[in-house]
């Protein structure tokens, strides 16, 4: 895996964080044809600025293609949260995401593989990943991805590869987090021998397929569901959906927050030429509402820390329901070196390394912990957890580390108590939150 930039996300502040259980969104994908002028079917220099004026209306959107008229593609866009750009064509990969809610841990990954016959070697094509946080518990990890193009064995081999590179990452990186994929797959069901069905069979959720064709994909018979490109005026927005596009929206669920695609749409007739009506890409953008749920008995906290060091989640153990936490170990010095948690019937964990003094606390039966005080600091240019303070349901508290001036109070909603953490370390801890449970 080729990680090509790792990039710390919009800082999280308090009045960009909606204070509710549920909700929805609604997301776009949109291949915006910005290779150079010429190499683009489509006529970005004057296109793009349009496109940029109507972006308003969706609250994730993830493009492709945005090469080299991306500050145009900002230009009159109003998200307060966007990805920078990785560079022009043969420099980055057209992949960045506008959100409406806040983003951290952005990760531009470039394919292992790819054919030459379409040119998609010819730039660093891949995928990003980044986590959003939609409200106060509820975040989201969200892909965007463009894989390998064209239709000979070649093509058809190097797309297999491409997803199946992504779907490990996710094994890593999204372990026991929701998550949304959105891009050009350049893949079509009805082709025989590609890999779209690789994601339902990861548990993905095809929003076209669930609301257009009664959660049953085309089969692969090798004659495309197409559509005609321009739509003749007068198109419907069923026949719109009735073709199958390349261009997908794949959602997955997880035992801390669920979504539910309730309509998804093409959005060609708000995306044309002000005054010749031609469409202002050479792909039709797609748009869908979400709607997510927090789980009744798991919460994520947010997180104090810095994008470094591998991530870690306990959630991916809860599976089979909530354990009490029995146990909980801190070690630190200077900064917390590591934490070690037991749960009634599961395997104890410890994340971080193996320095620092470690002290630790068996909790009563009926006591958890309520309160978790986090501060982080500077070291070595890194952000990493420095001082973390647990506080009982009885009083009593135990800590690790040195405090700084820069700490947050993670407290459990009513009912709850924490039941493991999430976040990231290697020889320390970089990164924590709280996973917290109703019993």
């Amino acid at each position: 895996m080729n990680i090509t930039r790792l990039i710390i996300g919009a800082v999280l502040t308090a009045a960009s964080i909606v204070l509710a259980d549920s909700g929805s969104f609604k997301v776009l994908t949109y291949n915006v044809a910005g290779l150079p002028e010429g190499l683009s079917s489509s006529n970005p220099s004057e296109n793009t600025p349009y496109i940029s004026s109507r972006l308003s209306h969706y609250d994730l959107i993830n493009v492709q293609e945005d090469f080299n008229y991306h500050a145009a593609l900002y230009a009159s866009d109003s998200h307060l949260y966007r990805t920078p750009t990785s560079g022009g064509a043969a420099i980055g990969s057209g992949l960045n995401t506008l959100s409406n809610f806040p983003y951290i841990d952005l990760v531009r990954t470039t394919w292992n593989d790819c054919n030459l016959n379409s040119g998609d070697c010819l730039t660093p094509k891949g995928f990003t990943s980044l986590r959003i946080q939609l409200g106060t518990s509820q975040w989201l990890d969200v892909y965007n991805l463009h894989t390998d193009a064209g239709s000979e064995s070649g093509d058809l081999s190097a797309r297999a590869k491409n997803i199946a590179q992504l779907l490990a990452f996710m094994e890593n990186y999204s372990a026991g987090m929701p998550v949304i994929v959105m891009g050009d797959t350049n893949m079509r069901y009805t082709t025989i021998g590609d890999s779209a069905r690789l994601f339902s069979e990861a548990g993905f959720t095809d929003a076209w397929v669930e609301l257009w064709r009664n959660n049953t994909a085309p089969a692969a018979t090798g004659t495309a569901l197409t559509c005609a490109f321009p739509f003749p005026s007068g198109t419907t927005p069923e026949q719109m959906m009735s073709c199958e596009m390349v261009d997908k929206i794949f959602y997955r669920s997880s035992a801390v927050l669920s979504l539910d695609a309730t309509s998804m749409g093409n959005e060609d007739d708000a995306f044309l030429h002000p005054t010749n009506g031609t469409p202002l890409s050479d792909h039709y953008p797609l748009t869908a509402s979400i709607e997510y749920d927090d789980a009744d008995d798991l919460r994520l906290s947010d997180v104090v820390g810095g994008p470094h060091g591998d991530w870690f989640n306990d959630v991916t153990i809860m599976a089979g329901g909530v354990k009490r936490l029995t146990k909980l170990t801190l070690a630190g010095g200077e900064r917390v070196d590591s934490v070690a948690v037991e749960n009634d019937g599961l395997a104890a964990r410890t994340w971080g390394g193996t320095g620092g003094t470690a002290r630790s606390i068996a909790l009563a039966a009926g006591e958890g912990i309520t309160e978790v005080k986090a501060c982080q600091g500077q070291k070595d240019g890194n952000t990493r957890v420095f001082y973390l303070q647990v506080t009982m349901s009885a009083g009593r508290t135990l800590a690790a580390g040195k405090e700084t001036s820069d700490c947050k109070t993670l407290t459990a909603p009513s009912g709850f108590m924490a039941v493991g953490f999430w976040g990231r370390s290697g020889n320390e801890v970089d990164r924590i939150g709280v996973i917290w449970g109703k019993l």
